[in-house]
């Protein structure tokens, strides 16, 4: 016998519902259909007009309506596949258990799938699709294989639920369809905003054996001007600042603040006094080369004394302008000359480091390229907090809309 709910109705729910929610198998609201595929050696079952999935072309989009390869109707006839109706979720089944998308075109797949093809007025595509996670874990758990987990179309059938009447259903599953819509469009906006990032680190920096950009404001016209490293940098080594806050290097972020960087770092407090002092528009060479191993400081504290710390010789030069150039791929290329160690032990030789050469611009139009490129910068992190907003709300409304 089935358990029965702690509760039978969510913790949020849309005005004008009112009836509790009732347990069901998945079974008892949907059919659950397994997929085919038609022999690859004759041609005539492959090239049609028909949508045939697999299991690699599934989880990046909500709906899908054209699938890479196809089968003619010879080839559905003469396998196991089956011609799934719209609205069908797809549900992959294999390795890779509970990736899912609607079938918004009629199509099929391989047996890679156990499909949830909803009753008429019993269950919701989007209601179910919505319950991804969940078909996920059950999946996971009830799968069983020798070679791989894998989970049966008879064992999906029975994985119980607790589902409202259909129009609730369908109000439930038109909301969350809405925000995913809402958060695709903010997942799009933030890639061509990193694209366009991208293009402007390749075209407003030089090529190798190039003293120019392809790329430029209009005003500028004189050729980049090529020095060391060392004539634009100094090595600082300001200890005996344990009153300062510790600060750490980031992947994405630079220096910032131990106690905001998520890692609960031990370490012996007495021995801060030998700690590096870090001011605002300095640098950080550290250990570790991700990324180049350069991290920009915005904020002020104490660093490890491994780590080496620079700072401009000439304070016109552009804090933004250098903080792209070291995170740029050409520049990070370019420290295979002065790096040592293997795989992630590899660190950066200061003294090499130093007598690297490279083209810069004048002070104004470094100051012209920081700028732009961290408008780019302010735009990515703006969308990027407004996805993550959706995505926190999607999380808390998943948690009380349902059961």
């Amino acid at each position: 016998m089935s358990k029965k709910p702690e509760k039978s109705v969510p913790d949020l729910r849309f005005k004008g519902f009112t009836n509790d929610w009732e347990q069901k198998k998945l079974g008892d609201v949907a059919k659950i259909i397994s997929g085919g595929t038609p022999s690859t050696t004759i041609s005539e079952y492959w090239d049609g007009d028909i949508n045939w999935y697999s299991p690699a072309e599934i989880g990046e989009q909500n709906f899908v309506s054209q699938s890479i390869r196809k089968i003619t109707e010879v080839g559905l006839a003469k396998s196991s596949a089956k011609l799934l109706p719209v609205g069908t979720v797809l549900f992959t089944s294999r390795a890779g258990i509970g990736k899912t998308a609607i079938l918004s075109k009629k199509a099929t797949t391989n047996q890679g799938f156990q499909s949830i093809v909803p009753h008429e007025n019993q269950l919701d595509s989007y209601f179910i699709y919505s319950h991804t996670n969940e078909l996920k874990k059950y999946g996971e758990r009830v799968g069983a294989g020798s070679t791989f987990v894998e989970v049966s179309g008879k064992q999906m059938a029975k994985m119980s639920l607790i589902i409202p009447k259909i129009e609730e259903q369908k109000q439930i599953g038109s909301f969350f369809e809405q925000l995913d819509t809402l958060i695709t469009l903010h997942q799009r906006k933030l890639e061509l905003l990193k694209q366009n990032k991208k293009f402007l680190l390749q075209k407003m920096f030089p090529k190798n054996r190039e003293k120019n950009p392809e790329i430029r404001f209009s005003e500028f016209n004189n050729d980049w001007e090529q020095r060391k490293f060392g004539d634009i940098f100094k090595s600082i080594s300001d200890k005996g600042h344990p009153h300062l806050p510790v600060i750490s290097a980031t992947q994405d972020a630079g220096m910032v603040l131990r106690s905001d960087s998520g890692h609960n770092i031990q370490h012996d407090k007495s021995s801060e006094k030998g700690y590096k002092r870090v001011q605002p528009g300095d640098f950080v060479i550290h250990l570790r080369s991700f990324q180049g191993g350069f991290a920009a400081s915005k904020v002020e504290g104490i660093t490890s004394p491994a780590y080496t710390v620079i700072r401009f010789l000439d304070s016109n030069q552009n804090f933004y302008f250098w903080k792209n150039i070291f995170i740029s791929q050409r520049f990070i290329k370019s420290l295979v000359k002065v790096t040592y160690g293997i795989r992630d032990g590899r660190s950066i030789s200061y003294s090499d480091f130093k007598n690297l050469k490279w083209n810069f611009p004048s002070n104004d139009e470094q100051k012209k390229i920081g700028t732009h490129i961290e408008k780019v910068n302010s735009l990515i992190t703006l969308h990027q907090n407004k996805l993550e907003k959706l995505q926190n709300l999607k999380k808390f409304l998943l948690n009380k809309l349902f059961i």
